[in-house]
């Protein structure tokens, strides 16, 4: 037993919030130095899915010259149709609250399932046009049946493919990277005001579940879509030149900062605070570029240069500062 968990159980005793009994109980407990494998054994669950349907995927890849389409396909489904009867099978069905399966591996043959679904219904599409022209549908059906087994199976994992699959279907890659190296981004108004107004839809969409108790614990994952989203649609916007574009997109920042500074004190969640600090910082850095490339600093130039360290150093006193105020709030 380590000295904290020592020094918290001797705290709960001299608070008379144990007895004695139950002190020598629990430092006999601690005493046996007994682990949990849980997290570790469902991280090797879940690579062994990704590993899984990456396999397929190279294996589809290399063969697909000597084995068909026909046959890939065909095996695809029976893969797919085996996978989801045994999960419908041993779940509890459909509930608005949260629900988990008797063994956790079905979560994982969920996931796998639904992965192999997208593969199945892209390589259709790709193969033999199965939708026509209408790309996006190759795209939405996969989205829909994800939000489908998301719900009906409580499914966090399945859940965040469904959002990323939204997310395509209107153009936007939902990842940082893509994000800020998509060109379209910069200068495709439109894509941009469909980044905010999807992250808009999802607050929407938690705030309705809310009031409905309808897998309210679902709720940080959409949030947190919603927060990189929008944050990184709008500072994307920021260094556009046009004064009206990216005034519009300082005040977009500046509401989804408030509104994500409330909600991760109502969730308790330090990624969305975090998170919220350091596009809110970004954010504000590039309105002060914009602000002094618009003065003249040619007769204070030396002085501007030497507050620089001292502005960084004391940006990261202040966010170590923020995130310790934040744990001590949520905990009291």
């Amino acid at each position: 037993m380590n000295k904290f968990d020592d020094q918290a159980t001797k705290a709960l005793l001299e608070r008379n919030l144990i007895t004695g009994n139950q002190y020598e109980e629990i430092t006999s407990y601690r005493n046996l130095n007994i682990f949990s494998l849980n997290a570790e054994l469902k991280l090797f669950l879940y690579l062994s899915v990704l590993l899984f349907t990456s396999g397929i995927g190279v294996l589809i890849y290399n063969n697909i010259d000597s084995i068909g389409h026909i046959a890939i396909l065909s095996l695809l489904l029976i893969v797919i149709v085996v996978s989801f009867y045994f999960c419908f099978k041993k779940s509890k069905g459909f509930q608005k609250q949260e629900t988990t399966f008797e063994h956790p591996v079905l979560e994982y043959l969920v996931l796998a399932a639904n992965i192999l679904t997208c593969v199945f219904i892209g390589y259709l599409q790709f193969q033999y046009e199965a939708f026509g022209t209408h790309y996006g549908l190759a795209t939405l059906i996969p989205t829909v049946v994800s939000f489908f087994c998301a719900y009906y199976f409580d499914n966090k994992s399945v859940l965040t493919i469904a959002i990323t699959g939204l997310a395509a279907y209107i153009g936007l890659s939902v990842t940082p990277q893509d994000l800020l190296h998509n060109v379209s981004f910069y200068y495709d108004r439109s894509l941009s005001y469909s980044a905010v107004m999807l992250g808009v839809l999802l607050i929407l969409w938690t705030i309705y579940s809310s009031r409905i108790q309808l897998k309210t614990h679902f709720k940080i994952i959409y949030l947190t879509f919603a927060l990189h989203i929008i944050s990184i649609a709008a500072i994307s916007n920021l260094i556009n030149n046009y004064y009206g574009i990216w005034v519009v997109f300082a005040f977009i920042l500046t509401a989804s900062t408030f509104y994500f500074y409330k909600v991760s004190y109502e969730t308790k969640a330090i990624s969305l605070y975090v998170f919220m600090i350091v596009y809110a910082y970004i954010g504000l850095n590039i309105f002060l570029f914009r602000l002094c490339d618009t003065l003249d600093f040619s007769s204070i130039w030396e002085l501007f240069i030497l507050i620089l360290p001292v502005y960084f150093i004391g940006s990261i006193v202040l966010f170590i500062k923020l995130i310790k105020t934040f744990n001590k709030e949520i905990a009291a």
